[in-house]
């Protein structure tokens, strides 16, 4: 499917987490799409090594297991989008594109799993973080949860890029977050923008 799509080149492909490792080393895609049950290691593995060694190198986890653990895991390992193999081959492509520019991609049917990790992620956060969100702090983050990338919130916003990313990292620790797709669990289990299921 993906080799029809003019704006996505396929650089290579792996048999499983080692071989996926070693080819993005090698390659140096910008998105890696991954699966999770892989002999020898496992895409959750992968992920996390690939997101430490080569954070330049964007993961999108495309997995059959609508399980709370594997998404909670996906988190964990800094993946970048969670999707579902029955997702619309529009949704795929799209995910890949979001992840590319920066942005994240949450699958709706992923949402509770996890609201729920982050919500444990939230007892970690002061109690009144919310309360203490400023007006641009929230417009970041309902960007960030519309899948904007940095370049696309300074257009918004009339600000540098440079300025943007000094921003979003105050953001990310004065909320306890370690980059956008968690920021993004946050402003949605705080009510401040819509859940994935809200926006259809």
């Amino acid at each position: 499917m993906l080799e029809t799509v003019p704006s996505v080149e396929i650089v290579g492909e792996a048999a499983d987490g080692h071989e996926a490792v070693q080819q993005v080393a090698e390659l140096r895609p910008e998105v890696v799409l991954m699966d999770i049950n892989m002999p020898r290691m496992d895409g959750l593995r992968a992920t996390e090594y690939i997101v430490k060694h080569f954070p330049q190198t964007a993961v999108v986890v495309l997995t059959m297991y609508q399980d709370d653990e594997y998404a909670i895991h996906a988190i964990r390992a800094g993946a970048k989008s969670y999707l579902l193999k029955n997702s619309r081959s529009e949704e795929v492509i799209k995910a890949i594109h979001v992840a590319a520019s920066g942005g994240s991609t949450i699958d709706a049917a992923l949402a509770p799993a996890l609201m729920r990790e982050y919500q444990r992620l939230l007892t970690k956060a002061p109690a009144n973080t919310r309360q203490q969100l400023t007006q641009r702090e929230l417009t970041l983050l309902r960007l960030l949860a519309n899948g904007y990338n940095n370049r696309q919130i300074a257009d918004q916003l009339q600000l540098a890029e440079s300025t943007v990313k000094n921003n979003l990292s105050a953001l990310f620790q004065k909320i306890g977050v370690r980059d956008r797709t968690q920021a993004v669990l946050f402003a949605i289990s705080q009510g401040l923008v819509p859940t994935p299921s809200e926006n259809g």
